[in-house]
């Protein structure tokens, strides 16, 4: 009985992350007694004990829970502290991001077979020279190209992660079809596996940098390295899956080309659609363009504010297919202004730290920046700046912007510069709630879970400075 007493009073407990807490009771010798919580789950529930300092070192039991089954491929494969340490988004993109590494693991193998035999693996005329050669033209094509597009797009690869790493996914896919078909075509195979490295080689960069980005969406303890580190423990596992099975499949497939040909059709559709699964799973809770257009939307509509679970989930992910209006921020002044009275009527009517020209012809929006210009400023910026493409539309808008757009349609062409400062009359009522709505309203950005400390709307790194108003605001 004194054992079935000891045995019942707690005397602590302990858990490990967000694991399942395991009590600890007091044994009749004195010893402590761990429940071990986390193997209920498998139903292997038991105790164990630890024996008191001092004890004969055959008799001490464990120091320790014993780990679950799967908790050593936890700590291997996962991120420490998972999933408390990650966003929520985190799994279901790795798992579909695993799916697609081995089915990209598997098409490099069938092109890199490709590439070897056109260049003269196992042809006894083919000459060191000429791989050679081919080799190094290859190579320095690509490296090149990665200069290039690093240079060209590379500060477009944050605000649009998630389009630009499916982008380069499809990408890589051309590339590995382009080396599949170079030994087709041996008067060509130079050019076509130069060609192919050039992609592959822009692959590398939106690939790395997109992936990046996400590494720092997914990150919430400050445990960028660790996110990045295991993720790249996770990928060279699914490539060493892909090279064992590989070693099986290409056997069967270098005597016969269209079946080869076949595998490599297959692997790249399962390729392409779990990388649109993996990126449709990323929800992004900060703001870009095409984010901030579909909530603006959706706002001035409905008067209701998307949540970044809705809004990711509509985002269009294949850029360039979709009308939009053009929306430049951070442009240089002396674009827009030519003379003192160009000057004097943008500046007029503007009370925040940013100047905005609008060309209602081709519905472009050019925002120049004020020094003192912070993310709210340029997130209010931005919205101005959709909100005047939202006149042009045919979509139900509030009570005060209907009234201005009615306005603008019935009457002569109005001056760019005076609808603008009219609009900043209507964003003055409904930029704070749109931000932050009052209690007895609809949830604002803030409340739906949006971090409007930070966004990744692309900003050019001009700034500006000018006469303004005392009743100038800087947000």
């Amino acid at each position: 009985m004194a054992d079935d007493a000891g045995l019942e009073t707690p005397l602590c407990s302990e858990q490990f992350g967000s694991g399942e807490a395991r009590g600890c009771r007091a044994a009749a010798d004195g010893s402590l007694q761990w429940e071990v919580g986390g193997w209920r789950w498998w139903g292997l529930s038991r105790a164990f004990t630890v024996k008191p300092e001092g004890r004969d070192a055959g008799e001490v039991g464990a120091s320790g829970a014993p780990s679950p089954p799967l908790s050593g491929l936890q700590a291997v494969f996962l991120p420490q502290g998972f999933p408390d340490s990650v966003s929520p988004d985190y799994l279901p993109y790795q798992l579909w991001d695993s799916v697609q590494a081995f089915a990209s693991s598997l098409s490099g193998s069938l092109a890199t077979q490709a590439v070897l035999l056109g260049i003269g693996v196992g042809n006894a005329k083919a000459t060191v020279s000429a791989a050679t050669a081919t080799w190094l033209v290859k190579d320095s094509t690509g490296m090149l190209g990665r200069i290039v597009f690093a240079w060209w797009k590379g500060s477009k690869l944050d605000c649009n992660a998630k389009q630009w790493r499916l982008f380069a996914d499809i990408l890589n896919d051309v590339a590995m079809f382009l080396e599949i078909m170079a030994p087709v075509y041996p008067i060509c195979f130079t050019m076509t596996v130069s060609t192919s490295n050039l992609a592959k080689c822009i692959v590398s960069v939106a690939g790395g940098a997109t992936r990046a980005a996400l590494t720092v969406h997914q990150a919430r303890r400050n445990n960028m390295a660790d996110v990045s580190a295991k993720d790249s423990s996770q990928e060279t596992l699914v490539n060493l899956a892909g090279l064992l099975v590989s070693l099986l499949m290409l056997p069967l497939v270098s005597g016969c080309p269209g079946f080869s040909l076949g595998c490599f059709f297959f692997l790249t559709a399962l390729h392409i659609y779990a990388n649109y699964r993996a990126v449709r799973a990323l929800v992004m809770e900060t703001l870009n363009e095409g984010r901030l257009r579909l909530v603006l939307k959706h706002y001035l509509q409905r008067g209701e504010v998307l949540d970044p679970t809705a809004a990711n989930r509509m985002e269009p992910l294949w850029t360039g297919f979709w009308p939009a209006p053009s929306l430049s921020l951070g442009v240089p002044l002396h674009r827009l202004v030519s003379s003192v009275f160009e000057l004097q009527q943008l500046v007029e009517g503007h009370q925040e730290s940013y100047l905005l020209c609008w060309d209602q012809s081709q519905n472009q929006v050019q925002v120049v920046l004020n020094q003192k210009a912070g993310p709210k400023t340029i997130l209010r910026a931005a919205t101005h700046g959709l909100m005047l493409g939202a006149l042009q539309g045919d979509g139900p808008l509030p009570a005060e912007l209907e009234e201005l757009r009615n306005r603008v349609r019935a009457g002569p062409k109005k001056e760019s510069w005076v609808v603008v400062k009219e609009t900043h009359e209507v964003l003055d009522m409904l930029f704070p709630k749109f931000l932050k709505a009052p209690h007895d309203l609809s949830p604002g950005l803030q409340d739906a879970g949006w971090k409007t400390e930070k966004h990744q709307l692309e900003v050019d790194e001009w700034r500006a400075t000018w006469l303004l108003s005392p009743e100038k605001k800087v947000l």
